[in-house]
Parts: C-alpha cells; structure tokens; sequence
C-alpha cells in the first residue's frame, strides 16, 4: 500500500501531515497483528464457551452424586403425624417403614419454685428478726439430685433483689441450671425460681431454709413427658424423644391421653423426586449447550459456533449420551430411565413423564420406591447413579478431562498470542517514533521551501540588478548573429 501524498500543497509551506504519513506507513506494516488479535478474541470465546459447559458439567455430577449417595435423598425417610398438634416427628435415612400407633400422655416440665409474697417489697431484708445470717439449701433434680448451698448474708444477699442476683451469679459459674428472679404485684414481691431443664432433672424444690422470712411454695412441675408407643410405654425428661423409634425423632406438642395419634414412617417421595428433577435438570443443561455448538445454518450465512469442529466436545457429547442409555437388569423391569417414565427426547435432552404403562414416575416412586433407588445405586456399585458418577469423574478431572484439555491448550495458545501482540506493538512503537523524527525533518525542509525558494530568487534578481548598473554610460557591443 502506498502512502498518499498531495503533490499541490507539499511545495506551498503546508508541509505535509507526519502523524498521517506515518500512520499509513505503520497500518502498511502491521497487517498480522489485525489477524493476530482476531485469533485471540476467537480465543477467548471458546474458552468463555468451554468454561461454561465445565461448569454444567460439574453441577451435573453433584446432582448424580446425590442420586449415588446411600444415605441421601433416595434413602430418605418421611415421619408423617395425622395430628400435629399432639406431635409431629422427622425421620433419618436408619428410620424403617411402617405406621406406628402413638399416645402423649403427658409432656416434661421445667420444675418452678416461688416465695410467698413480701408486702414491703424486694429491696427489704428477709432475714429473721435479730438474724445477721441465714442459710437455704436448693434442691435440684429431685432427691437423686443436687444440693447447692446458699448461705445468705445481712447487707449482701439478704434481699429478693440480691438474693436472685447471687443465685443467678451462681448458677452461670457452677452450672445449677436455674434461673431466679423477682416477680411483683398487688400482694408485694415474690422470689421465682425456674429450671432450664425439663423432667425429673429440672424438679426443684428445698431442703433447708433458716433464719429467713421466707416461705416456699409448693414446687410445680418437673416431671417426665409420658406417652404409649404401639402399646409399649415411654418417658422422657424431654419433649424431644429419641431412641424409642429406629431412626425417628418425636416431638411433643401437647397431651392428649385418650387420643391415639398414627405417625407413617416411609420414603421421602419428595425428597426422592427433587433429587431427580435435579439430576434433569443438570442433564439438560449440559446436552442442550452442546447442541446449540452443531446448529446448522442451510443458507451459509451465519458463521459456524465457535466449537463446532472441537473433538473434545463431540467425545463429550457421546459419552454423556452413552452414560443416560445405561440399564441395569431385573429390578421388576425399572430398568432403565424409560422404564421410570424419564425419556429422552430427540435432542438427547430428558423429560419426566410416563413410562410405556403409562405409569408416572411420581407413581413409579409411590409404589416401589426401593426399585427406584436400586437403579440409581446399589451396593455393587453398578447402579445408573453409580455408573454415571464413575463416568463424570474421569470427564470433569482437572487434568485429563476433555474440556479441562481444551480449556489448558487454549489458555496456552492465548498466552502465546498476547506475548507475541506484545512484542510486535513495540516493534511498531519503536518504527513509529523513528518515522516520526525521520518525517518531522523532512516536513521541517518543505515547510521552509517558499522562504528558500524566495531568498534565492530576491538573490538572483539583485545579481541582474547589479549587472545593469555597472554598464551605465557604455555602449553596448554590437551582437553578433548566433550569439
């Protein structure tokens, strides 16, 4: 390419446009970096590309992790209560099927105990007339229990104010488990004390109380939580009951002896179907990223996807479609995905629905939940879920799974690139800088042409000026022809 140079003005003064010139004469010249920095941007789209579909691919083993762990979402238990006021429960993966008949006789206390009320109010001494100290002994837990000692003071804990504030002092450091405070109304001041636990461990109640004012109430409370399970009775010093049914938990909500409460324990239908729909889902994402990689333009207008010759992806793409056509044998016929009501469709993609019974796979899982969870898993390790796993790990593996490769030989592709446009900029920096002084030198001489060119012709007129003044009085020579 030539550089373009307007042959009017260049003798004028004007001079001629350097940042121009060497514009055009470096553009000339920097033809590969265009090419260059075309292949970097393709670059960077394959790996937005490639990074993308890693990341649905991880997702994907996730959601088939779970669908291969034994005690997971397949494996869960549902505990279902048909009155939830009286109590609900929840179940682990240990929990076995069945329906339990349940009775709450009576729900764990906390044990309290309360002071008769002082009229001249909670800052008046209870000590005993003529009494500088006192003594009172706090039961907890029952005669089995703990004794804690409180021995009172005139002047110091000698108050129902101070009083609960030592006890409460007391019971952080020492771990009585009791709350004491101080209660008021029309009759006066009371002192309260309250178990932070429930059952026979949190009964209160005292063993000694001298020279003091005070009078203790009848203790209340403290008692175990009481219930039947099919038949067999239960109690418990919480209304949380563990242990009395495999792998079930218990709630306590209320009493009710003479009503039989009916708790179901079986799979987790919702757990099982959201962990399914997951694993779709995830499926999905991945084979509908790669499909949109092959979409073929009839008319040739529209340029290939960036990853539609990537032998990478195409393995991918088989491999993934292999692992979902996987079948195990027997298992009352659920034998594979179709058989679940989970079909593929003709883009490879999944979709939940019926199975060639007509079945759904709700009413798969509702009737023979345990075949469900044996074609995803089973103890050999050969279930789909297991399979699938085994598969996903090699493909998704850091170093030798197939997009990781791609993604690493692009990245070191680009890395060359950059390096490569790096140095070729300042090779053109450089040739800028050295054209730009070589053409500011020769725009400097053609700017200053006129000025030359005027001097030279004020001098040769002033030499023909000089001439014609030296002849003056001197007849001219006569000329001859063919001077």
């Amino acid at each position: 390419m030539g550089v373009s140079l307007n042959p009017a003005t260049i003798l004028s003064g004007q001079g001629i446009d350097v940042s121009s010139v060497v514009s055009q004469i470096v553009t000339a010249q920097s033809g590969e970096l265009s090419v260059w920095q075309a292949q970097q941007s393709n670059l960077a789209t394959e790996e937005g590309l490639l990074e993308g579909e890693q990341n649905n691919l991880v997702s994907l083993q996730t959601a088939v992790e779970a669908l291969a762990d034994p005690a997971g979402a397949l494996a869960a238990q549902a505990a279902t209560s048909s009155d939830s006021a009286i109590l609900t429960a929840s179940a682990q993966t240990s929990a076995i099927t069945a329906t339990h008949q349940i009775v709450v006789n009576s729900l764990a206390t906390a044990g309290t105990l309360y002071t008769d009320p002082i009229a001249a109010g909670a800052s008046t001494s209870f000590l005993a007339s003529g009494q500088t100290t006192g003594d009172v002994k706090l039961e907890v837990g029952g005669a089995s229990g703990t004794t804690y000692d409180i021995p009172i003071t005139q002047g110091s804990n000698d108050t129902l104010t101070t009083l609960a504030s030592y006890i409460n002092t007391q019971s952080s450091a020492n771990n009585w488990g009791v709350t004491a405070s101080v209660v008021t109304d029309t009759s006066g001041s009371r002192l309260a004390l309250f178990s932070q636990n429930t059952g026979t461990a949190g009964a209160l109640d005292i063993a000694n109380n001298s020279n003091t004012t005070l009078n203790f109430d009848t203790p209340v409370g403290g008692t175990d939580a009481s219930l039947n399970i099919d038949g067999v009775p239960f109690s418990s010093t919480t209304n949380t009951v563990t242990g009395a049914i495999q792998g079930v938990t218990l709630n306590l909500a209320s009493a009710s002896p003479g009503t039989t409460v009916q708790l179901a324990v079986s799979p987790d239908t919702n757990q099982i179907t959201a962990a399914v729909n997951n694993f779709v889902s995830a499926y999905n994402a991945v084979v509908s990223t790669i499909n949109t990689q092959y979409v073929v333009d009839p008319t040739g207008s529209t340029p290939a996807p960036p990853l539609e010759s990537d032998i990478s992806l195409r393995s991918l793409q088989s491999s993934i479609l292999s692992d979902a056509a996987y079948a195990i044998g027997g298992n009352n016929g659920y034998v594979n995905l179709a058989s679940l009501g989970i079909n593929m469709n003709d883009d490879g993609t999944l979709t939940v629905g019926s199975n060639a019974s007509g079945e759904t796979f709700a009413d798969v899982v509702e009737t023979d939940p345990s075949a469900v969870q044996n074609f995803f898993q089973n103890s050999s390790n050969t279930g789909f879920a297991n399979s699938f796993n085994s598969d996903l790990t090699n493909l998704t593996d850091a170093t030798t799974g197939p997009l990781n490769v791609d993604l690493a030989q692009d990245q070191a592709e680009g890395t060359d690139l950059t390096t490569t446009i790096a140095n070729f900029q300042t090779q053109l920096t450089s040739e800028t800088q050295s054209l730009t002084s070589q053409y500011d030198a020769v725009n400097a001489s053609l700017q200053s042409y006129p000025l030359l060119l005027q001097e030279i012709t004020e001098a040769l007129g002033s030499l023909g000026t000089d001439s014609s003044s030296s002849t003056t009085g001197v007849t001219s020579p006569t000329l001859t022809a063919g001077l």
